[in-house]
């Protein structure tokens, strides 16, 4: 298929971004590092000890940055529907984090508090089409949320990459309904055309869970 003008454009911003640039040199999977590095510099999302989930972790970029500023203290899974080359010390499980089976998994590993801090950088696939596109972005941030009252400790934390549209004012109360603080966050490694901002909840409330539906039961052999 004869690639688009935009398609192109964006090639050429991508060839030429900094940051991109900047993450080859270094040693990093994705731009998107960046984005985490300065909020954990603001916030001291991460340090040695601590139980990681990482939402829509391929390629691997903030799997890989959790990783390397915890140390060897500390455990990372990271979930994805795409396939993801193997980082040392990262617990990989392939498929979808809604998916009772996956789930089920994951919670079997971790502590029985929960988690210390889950981590969401998922977007959809893009189809150009606007009111779509924001729909499909908002399912995965409720669904995102869900997942992260269900496995954080009550001091836990969570950061979700959201973006500006229809959908957005209300996620943010939902995210205030379930955390006793939530800021927003805009990296510079962040497009400055996007409309991508994080938002960063800490600390679960008590009525948290009431919020979200009931958890199914699981059959551990479901694939």
């Amino acid at each position: 298929m004869k690639p688009t003008r935009t398609s192109k454009t964006w090639m050429r911003e991508h060839v030429n971004d900094p940051f991109v640039k900047k993450a080859r040199l270094e040693g990093y999977r994705s731009r998107a590092s960046y984005k985490l590095l300065e909020i954990n510099a603001r916030d001291r999302l991460l340090s040695p000890g601590l139980d990681v989930v990482d939402l829509g972790a391929t390629p691997g970029g903030w799997s890989q940055v959790a990783r390397q500023l915890m140390g060897r203290k500390g455990r990372v899974w990271a979930l994805d529907l795409l396939p993801m080359q193997p980082l040392e010390g990262v617990q990989f499980l392939h498929g979808d984090f809604n998916h009772p089976h996956i789930r089920h998994l994951l919670q079997g590993a971790l502590p029985a508090a929960g988690a210390d801090l889950v981590l969401s950088d998922l977007a959809p696939n893009i189809s150009g089409v606007a009111l779509r596109d924001q729909a499909q972005a908002a399912e995965l941030w409720d669904g995102a949320l869900d997942f992260a009252i269900h496995t954080l400790k009550p001091d836990g934390k969570f950061l979700v990459k959201v973006f500006h549209g229809a959908d957005f004012e209300v996620f943010v109360q939902r995210m205030r309904g379930a955390f006793v603080t939530v800021c927003t966050r805009k990296p510079l490694a962040s497009r400055d055309r996007s409309s991508e901002v994080y938002l960063l909840g800490k600390g679960l409330k008590p009525d948290a869970k009431a919020l979200i539906p009931a958890a199914q039961p699981v059959d551990p052999m479901e694939p």
